[in-house]
């Protein structure tokens, strides 16, 4: 029996042209930097060398592609990760920022509201003094045959205070009332402080509740150390006014 020869394009590709092409795969990827990402060991692993006597080839399986798409997408992961973490640690902290204004302003808010609550409010002008005689109480020892305020208890040298938030605009000897100190309150009335053995004020200064503006003596026309306290309606003797009721208008309990 006769056998005919396969020829043309029927032929199988030669070893030679398989491995060329291979090559040339390689080459490609190499050069995008898909295969320089690998590790050596593993790429050693999933290729293989062929020799055909004229060219050395690298033949790369799926698996390696498998690992290069994998390796790509663990990175891609890791990157995520770290955005995801630095976007909450600056969403954190931009929290954190805007909590301590808040407190900030609020605490801020809460020390001007106190500071106003405490400059309108009133306090006796002795700690813990009471009155030893009464306003309009009658007889010789008052020139207008009344008393024009009250007289608060208090032995010599015990600490004077301003009832409340004003400016000084008298302080110094004031005839029959000794060494004395007039106040124009911020509501617009005026208080005196009568018989001082001591000054601590000033005119124009400005004082607070509680300020201590002297100290309490028998100067002037006393039988003894005490504290004479008038409220008026005009800086000027002869417009007095119940010290009392004005101060138990302000909240003081006397």
């Amino acid at each position: 029996m006769a056998f005919t020869r396969a020829t043309g394009k029927h032929r199988r590709p030669s070893r030679v042209k398989r491995t060329t092409t291979h090559a040339v795969g390689v080459a490609a990827l190499t050069t995008t930097g898909v295969i320089g990402t690998l590790a050596a060991p593993a790429f050693a692993a999933e290729t293989s060398v062929e020799d055909t006597g004229l060219t050395k080839a690298i033949t790369i399986g799926d698996s390696l592609a498998d690992q290069i798409d994998a390796q790509a997408a663990a990175q891609q992961h890791a990157a995520d990760e770290a955005a995801a973490l630095k976007k909450a640690q600056e969403a954190a902290k931009k929290r954190a920022a805007e909590k301590a204004e808040e407190e900030r302003v609020a605490k801020a808010r809460a020390a001007r509201a106190a500071e106003r609550k405490r400059l309108n409010t009133f306090v006796l002008p002795i700690s813990g003094s009471y009155v030893s005689t009464g306003y309009k109480t009658g007889g010789s020892l008052w020139s207008s045959g009344s008393h024009t305020g009250v007289d608060f208890h208090a032995a010599s040298g015990t600490s004077v205070h301003a009832v409340g938030s004003g400016t000084v605009v008298e302080a110094g000897w004031g005839g029959a009332y000794g060494n004395n100190v007039v106040i124009k309150m911020n509501d617009g009335t005026y208080t005196q402080y009568g018989h001082l053995s001591s000054i601590g004020v000033s005119v124009g200064q400005t004082v607070t509740p509680g300020a201590q503006i002297g100290l309490s003596g028998s100067t002037g026309n006393t039988t003894g150390p005490h504290l004479h306290f008038e409220a008026r309606t005009t800086p000027e003797y002869g417009s007095d006014i119940d010290p009392v009721a004005y101060l138990r208008s302000h909240g003081v309990n006397v």
